[in-house]
């Protein structure tokens, strides 16, 4: 009798990357494919699908390497968990990009063998991704690399300090909710549609901030996610207890940004929880917003000394000086993710205010099951 896999997924747009990860799925057996239903990928993507679930099920059905295809009945990143319970396959598979340690636990938990695939073309063929082909969408992410929460006043207020960001190509649709500026860049898309467009930096960055905290917005999205996604390459906006920094220094040099590019991994923890709340529980102080102020500062330099020991130590102190002012940051879940990775990783800090999002490593070899990211080195 033949294995069972399982495999999930989205699936709209679909493209030849899609049709090579079936075929190598269908290696390992019977190819069974749970896609997202309408509502579970407007709540991970915000946006709805281009294809709705009925068609994109008849579409995979229709691949020759698929045994049956199925809407799941679940939400979230798990969405598939019933099916995976009825099914009882023997194999799950998911590409690099699409690997959660929840994912992965829920194998072990069910004995379902749980394998990682390299995303790859078929030979002969170009790589393709469904938001390449949505590529009429240019708008940006970011990562804060060190310095989060100073860009807001009731932290700098204590001791001034510097934010730290690179803006990302968007070579993937990062789950909304998870730290990469997703809300302020859809304030962008919004306001200037697929790109932002021509024009002084900081100007540029000013409109949005305005834009996407609009007078009466009661929890005041920080600056840096609009300086982040604005200025291309790495910002460093400096803060003294206001909302927008007193000046921002600007790197375009390609050697840094390959340094840092080429030594980030991400590792999906999936999107926040609806009722997270990170401002409860809070503690400030000199001392506390000093330590987050003086890992920063140290990752500027680690950066521009290109030294990777220094550049992940001060990800980890920065991280640890966050927590310190926001505990609700860092959970069960968030410690045992970094115990995984603790002997290979460098250093460590979570996206955005935590609570889901990513585990961004520094690493000098690559992390299994990690997402890689593209700095970007222009405006459009």
């Amino acid at each position: 009798m033949a294995k069972k896999v399982l495999i999930s997924g989205c699936f709209d747009l679909l493209h030849s990357g899609h049709v090579e990860f079936f075929r190598e799925a269908a290696q390992f057996g019977d190819l069974y494919v749970a896609i997202g239903s309408d509502k579970t990928v407007f709540d991970l993507k915000g946006r709805t699908p281009v294809n709705n679930e009925q068609e994109r099920v008849f579409m995979v059905k229709s691949v020759a390497s698929v045994k049956d295809a199925f809407v799941s009945s679940g939400s979230g990143i798990l969405d598939f968990e019933a099916e995976m319970r009825a099914l009882k396959p023997d194999y799950f598979i998911v590409n690099a990009d699409g690997h959660t340690p929840d994912k992965r636990d829920l194998c072990h938990h069910l004995g379902v063998e749980y394998i990682i695939l390299e995303r790859k073309p078929y030979p002969g063929l170009e790589a393709r991704s469904t938001t390449q082909l949505r590529q009429h969408d240019y708008m940006p992410y970011r990562i804060d690399l060190a310095g989060g929460w100073l860009d807001q006043p009731y932290v700098s207020e204590h001791y001034p300090g510097s934010v730290i960001t690179i803006s990302l190509e968007p070579t993937q649709d990062f789950n909304e909710r998870s730290g990469m500026a997703s809300s302020t860049r859809r304030a962008a898309i919004d306001m200037w549609g697929p790109k932002i467009p021509p024009g002084e930096y900081e100007k540029l960055a000013k409109i949005l901030f305005c834009y996407d905290n609009p007078p009466g917005t009661k929890i005041i999205s920080g600056s840096q996610d609009a300086i982040g996604l604005v200025f291309p390459g790495l910002a460093r906006a400096h803060y003294d207890g206001q909302y927008w920094p007193t000046k921002i220094e600007h790197v375009l040099d390609a050697s840094l940004l390959n340094f840092v590019q080429n030594s980030l991994y991400l590792v999906s923890l999936g999107p926040r929880y609806a009722d997270y709340d990170v401002l409860s529980n809070t503690t400030f102080s000199r001392q506390l917003a000093k330590d987050l102020a003086d890992a920063a500062d140290g990752c500027w330099d680690a950066i521009h000394r290109q030294d990777l020991v220094a550049f992940g130590r001060t990800l980890r102190e920065g991280f640890e000086a966050q927590v310190a002012m926001f505990p609700n940051m860092k959970n069960d879940r968030v410690d045992s993710l970094i115990n995984e990775y603790r002997d290979i990783a460098l250093g460590w800090k979570l996206s955005g205010a935590g609570g889901g999002g990513y585990l961004v490593l520094v690493s000098e070899k690559p992390v299994q099951g990690a997402v890689k990211i593209v700095a970007r080195e222009r405006l459009s």
